[in-house]
């Protein structure tokens, strides 16, 4: 285990993703905070008005949702391949805890939202407490400086990984209403040419790339989500050995920077314009918001702990040495930041605006909640161990 953490963490890649993700979670913090004020201030109708400026026959902010959020799981989808060649799930014996951990951490704080929602117009939103926010989480697990155990670096980013991944499937399989099969088969048929054009070596990026541009417009048009795009083109773009010649490697180093620092804190600035009312009191005592705040406070926490120790109990998996149940504990409420993923699911769960934002509340008031609660966990841990060590 030992080995494989020190082999991906020494990774160039490794190391920027890390560094970007965290960075990026702080500039999300601003853009949020940012975003916030101006929506609940005097320029409050000017700031809003500005997102659904129209850009051809689409709104700013549907070209940034649907478009540009689309090279966001490019870069998700290169990432998971790496983790699956070379990373923490190259090796199943490893890869099973932070895959089990991931899987409850998604299906217990779905189920207890259906809980309270099931048989409701609100049942739609059960994705939404089921996403992790990688930058986020990461950019928290950073303030806690050099303390944080290599392992726990790497648990929690293959963890949120797995995550965004099954949000990505239940996207697919439970968002999509309509399809137009013409359109589907016309993106299938593209990626089925990347993937051969892969299979024959063909290394052009720019090739893979223009394919990638028309099978993202025919599944715009196929009724299933667009973005899906951007996890399947990754996976048909040549990986060869993963080295810094390879085009996967290549593209996925690029991309860092632009996802982190400006695709995602647009989306940030997109989607928390939020209107505070004063009924802050009877937004909370929503069925839906109670099921998003329990889900992401509570279900995340417990269930990658809960899966994780039946994993381990069954001997399936083992806890890296340098961990502890109290730090899966706390590792769980930072995966219980939502945020990017969370707002993402709401915007294709709900129709209703009113509904929309009120969600988009309660989950940036259950991120905060669990982030910081999070934080104090870990850092109290943390410093047990240290003293434990000394």
């Amino acid at each position: 285990m030992k080995k494989t953490i020190n082999r991906l963490y020494n990774s160039d890649l490794f190391k920027d993703f890390f560094e970007n993700e965290k960075l990026s979670g702080l500039v999300l913090i601003g853009c949020t905070l940012v975003s916030l004020s101006l929506a609940n201030s005097a320029f409050s109708e000017q700031y809003l008005h500005t997102w659904h400026t129209k850009i051809g026959s689409q709104s700013m902010e549907y070209w940034i949702n649907d478009g540009l959020m689309t090279i966001f799981f490019l870069l998700i989808g290169l990432e998971l391949e790496r983790e699956i060649y070379l990373g923490e799930l190259s090796n199943i014996k490893e890869a099973l805890l932070p895959i089990f951990a991931a899987l409850g951490g998604m299906l217990v704080p779905a189920g207890l939202y259906l809980i309270l929602n099931y048989g409701t117009n609100a049942q739609s939103g059960a994705g939404i407490p089921m996403a992790t926010d990688i930058a986020f989480a990461l950019g928290v697990l950073s303030l806690l400086g050099n303390r944080v155990p290599l392992s726990l670096k790497i648990f929690l980013t293959a963890l949120a990984v797995i995550d965004d991944l099954g949000a990505i499937l239940v996207i697919a399989i439970f968002y999509t209403k309509t399809i137009f099969w013409n359109n589907l088969l016309i993106a299938l048929g593209i990626l089925l040419v990347l993937f051969i054009l892969n299979r024959m070596k063909v290394k052009s990026l720019t090739l893979y790339l223009i394919g990638g541009v028309f099978m993202w417009y025919f599944m715009l048009n196929s009724g299933i989500h667009a973005t899906i795009t951007g996890v399947l083109l990754a996976f048909v773009i040549p990986f060869g050995d993963g080295s810094k010649k390879s085009i996967s490697y290549k593209l996925q180093h690029f991309l860092h920077s632009p996802v982190a620092f400006i695709i995602l804190p647009l989306f940030a600035l997109a989607n928390t314009a939020i209107l505070l009312g004063s009924d802050i009191g009877t937004t909370l005592s929503l069925d839906y918001s109670k099921g998003i705040l329990l889900g992401l406070v509570i279900g995340k926490p417990l269930g990658i702990a809960l899966f994780s120790f039946i994993a381990v109990s069954i001997g399936l998996c083992k806890l890296p040495n340098d961990l502890n149940w109290k730090t899966i504990i706390s590792v769980g409420f930072l995966a219980g930041i939502g945020f990017t993923m969370s707002i993402f699911v709401t915007l294709l769960a709900f129709d209703d605006n009113h509904i929309i934002n009120k969600a988009k509340f309660i989950i940036l008031l259950s991120s905060l909640i669990a982030g910081c609660i999070g934080f104090m966990l870990l850092k109290q841990n943390l410093k047990e161990s240290n003293q434990i060590d000394n």
